[in-house]
């Protein structure tokens, strides 16, 4: 299992939000290059990077702050945020970037999905944001008006071969892991599941790790990480038991 830190980037600084309220931002830090660095000099295996100007925009907004933590880092990274057309696709990865993470299009237009996937295949992941289990869209502020399940069994049909789950209720708050939806999801679609929101201490780590066997390859972790409160080595170690 993989624990995936995350940078989310809002007008170039490293900041967090609360359950995807934009009024409800925390800054920690002017340069989001510092965060990627301090987290993988403490064993990150990969980082989940999110371009929040670019999910509002819908079209990316902060390619300087991704080339300069692709400079800085060597290991792979994940982007989402504001990607919609083949071509922003291709940017992404001819950046650099490992992972492309396509969210509202894969409501909006699932075949864009589909094409990526014969073009670039497990570099495409598609990320499921919803609330009380129906899909969000266009930076969490408008219902996608179907249900998550339902979405990750169409993404899975089309080949991706990767979700990455959030549950908003959950995200910045520190309130666990919805386990129980991350394992529906996974059982739905028959693909691997990245669990996303809530994360609070080692025992969230501990109880998404316990569902490996269900489909649930990893797990993001934001807040918790930034302020002190999850201690990342640990969290390394267990997730590689």
């Amino acid at each position: 299992m993989i624990v995936f830190p995350a940078i989310d980037i809002y007008e170039g600084k490293a900041v967090r939000l609360q359950k995807g309220d934009f009024n409800a931002v925390t800054k920690y830090g002017d340069y989001p290059a510092d965060m990627a660095q301090r987290w993988a000099d403490l064993g990150a295996q990969y980082l989940h990077v999110v371009d929040l100007d670019g999910a509002l925009a819908g079209a990316s907004r902060n390619t300087d702050p991704i080339k300069e933590i692709l400079k800085r880092v060597s290991i792979p990274i994940e982007v989402g945020g504001g990607i919609r057309t083949l071509d922003d696709v291709k940017m992404m990865l001819d950046l650099g970037v490992d992972r492309v993470i396509l969210g509202s299009v894969a409501v909006k237009d699932p075949q864009l999905v589909a094409e990526a996937c014969k073009l670039y295949g497990e570099k495409i992941v598609v990320g499921i944001d919803a609330k009380d289990g129906i899909v969000a869209v266009n930076g969490w502020g408008e219902s996608g008006e179907m249900r998550s399940e339902d979405l990750a069994r169409d993404m899975a049909a089309v080949g991706v071969k990767t979700i990455i789950y959030t549950d908003i209720s959950r995200d910045g708050m520190l309130s666990g892991v919805n386990i129980d939806a991350t394992v529906k999801l996974a059982q739905a679609s028959g693909i691997g599941v990245v669990a996303s929101g809530g994360v609070s201490s080692l025992d969230d780590i501990r109880a998404v790790k316990a569902h490996e066997k269900d489909g649930v390859v990893g797990v993001i972790t934001g807040k918790a990480i930034y302020d002190g409160r999850l201690d990342l080595k640990e969290a390394f170690k267990l997730a590689a038991e």
